[in-house]
């Protein structure tokens, strides 16, 4: 950081004191909050390598990770099926767990022969603790057996402009 201080003229005690107060970048690994020992984090990832990282991002901070995706487009979704799975399953640890719900569809001509219990199945077949909850306002009922302390909740989407509503909505109910 010194380095960096004097390649840009701004002193030491400037950059702490801006880092200090520097909450991150809107929907980009957002920490949400902590709650009954259950930290929930919000972000925009939605391509394999992304979700990968967001994944392995969280895993440090609790013994459990409990990750929840929704896809956007059925092109897209099927375009990235076999990659999405590989990422995902390659990801998660023993004890970790994905849920989806269903495609987001933002409106076209997409032809919808793909669904995210596809993707839910595909890894299931691998092993990993894979979950479908078709419509996912009704996600919090069905997951809340699994929340426990010491556990990261991941809220990760993309295009939908109601995820923000939706995983602050989600924090709200623990």
């Amino acid at each position: 950081m010194h380095g960096c201080s004097r390649f840009t003229g701004v002193n030491i005690a400037q950059c702490i004191s801006a880092l200090a107060n520097y909450e991150g970048i809107y929907r980009r690994h957002q920490l949400l909050g902590i709650k009954k020992g259950i930290t929930v984090i919000d972000d925009y990832a939605h391509n394999p390598a992304k979700i990968a990282a967001s994944i392995k991002a969280c895993q440090p901070v609790a013994k459990k990770l409990i990750a929840w995706f929704q896809p956007h487009g059925y092109g897209p979704t099927r375009f990235i099926r076999k990659e999405l799975v590989t990422e995902i399953a390659s990801s998660l640890r023993p004890q970790d767990e994905i849920w989806m719900s269903e495609i987001y569809y933002a409106g076209g001509t997409a032809v919808k022969d793909i669904s995210a219990n596809d993707l839910i199945q595909d890894l299931k077949a691998l092993g990993v603790h894979a979950y479908f909850v078709e419509e996912r306002t009704k996600l919090f009922e069905q997951l809340l057996p699994t929340l426990t302390v010491d556990t990261v909740l991941l809220l990760m989407g993309a295009r939908d402009p109601s995820l923000e509503k939706f995983s602050k909505s989600v924090y709200e109910m623990i």
